[in-house]
Order: C-alpha cells, then sequence, then structure tokens
C-alpha cells in the first residue's frame, strides 16, 4: 500500500469510526441550542472593525456533510494553526483583558478560532457551520473554541489541542455560540451534561 493510500485508509477508517460514534451516541453528537443571548464584547468589537464577517447569511446552510476530504481538511487547518501560532494573551500582547483579532504569530483562544474559521471558509466550508463557541473549562476559566458542524455531530477545533472530537467528548461547558444563519448574533447552549449549569441557562 502507497503513503497516499495509506493517509486515505487511515482518514476513511476514522470517517467511519465518527459513523458509528454518531449512531451510537445521536443525543449527544449535536449541541442543544435555545434561544438568542449576549454577544461576547470582544467579538462585537471585533465585528464593529469587521462588519462584513458578521453581516447575517440570509439562511443556515448546515450541517455540513462530513466526508473524507473536509476530515483531512478540519485536521489540517487545527494543526497547522495551533503549530503555527504561539499563545499568548491579550494583556501581554495589546496591554488590555480583551481583544479580538486575526493573530499572525500569536494570539490567544478566541484568535486561534477566528484564523481557523477563515481558513476553513477560505477552503469552503459554508460560514453557517463554522461557529465560535464560549466555554468553560473544569477549573471554571473561561475560553472559545471553534465548534464545527457536521452531518455526523458538532466537532471541537480547540488550541489547547491537536485532537478534534465531538463536543460531548471534552472536558468543557458550553455557553454559547454564533448562530448559523448571523455570525453576528450568539444563541445559548443546553449543556444538559451538566445539570446544575443547565438550569442556570434555562433561567
Amino acid at each position: 500500500m502507497t503513503k497516499k493510500n495509506t493517509i486515505s485508509f487511515a482518514i476513511i477508517t476514522a470517517i467511519a469510526t465518527l459513523v458509528s460514534v454518531g449512531s451510537a451516541n445521536a443525543g449527544q453528537a449535536a449541541m442543544t441550542i435555545a434561544g438568542k443571548t449576549s454577544q461576547p464584547i470582544g467579538h462585537y468589537e471585533f465585528c464593529k472593525t469587521h462588519a462584513a464577517e458578521c453581516k447575517p447569511l440570509g439562511k443556515d446552510f448546515g450541517p455540513a456533510k462530513l466526508t473524507p476530504e473536509l476530515w483531512k481538511t478540519i485536521l489540517d487547518v487545527n494543526y497547522t494553526v495551533n503549530t503555527t501560532i504561539r499563545p499568548e494573551t491579550d494583556l501581554e500582547q495589546y496591554g488590555v483583558e480583551e481583544f479580538w483579532a486575526y493573530p499572525v504569530t500569536a494570539g490567544d483562544c478566541e484568535d486561534y478560532a477566528l484564523l481557523k474559521r477563515r481558513e476553513l471558509m477560505e477552503k469552503g466550508v459554508s460560514a453557517s457551520d463554522l461557529l465560535i463557541t464560549v466555554v468553560l473549562q473544569p477549573n471554571g476559566e473561561g475560553h472559545a473554541v471553534l465548534t464545527v458542524r457536521t452531518d455526523r455531530g458538532d466537532f471541537i477545533l480547540d488550541n489547547m489541542r491537536n485532537k478534534v472530537m465531538l463536543w460531548s467528548d471534552t472536558e468543557y461547558t458550553y455557553l454559547k455560540r454564533q448562530a448559523g444563519d448571523n455570525p453576528g448574533q450568539w444563541i445559548k447552549i443546553i449543556d444538559s451534561r451538566n445539570s446544575a449549569v443547565a438550569a442556570l441557562q434555562t433561567k
């Protein structure tokens, strides 16, 4: 078997695994979303200088069909951005607590998510399937990741790991994400895996 065929086989095997996961755990494959919620202040400021990227899309075009080609693209973009951009806080880089921007050499979590979203859009993935998402880490600190919606579930691109995982397989508590039909609008996520947080989210 050639190297190219080996890589293709590995990708196909990964897709087959995802299909079985999606079938066995369908209730957790996609996030449960609720109504509108507040837009993060950093994203609000970002939209003021990148207005074209925050306009309504007209309709929600997702979820994307998870093909071997798309899966390879997702893995490539996640790994490339993670290994190219150096972690650095907004305070270290800009002198402020929160500043969303496309990173060139360094950035923090939301900057990684912005860059991955842009690169996947350039590779043909619909903006309606690329949703910046706010979560809580186990230690209670806020964090941002990129959710890629597919017909096999919602997958998380995270600057803290190169592995792309189903959202429900991560250790995070999910709070909110961009709306599929309007990247300038945000919606609540009901994370039923954590009953205490879920109860607060519905209030």
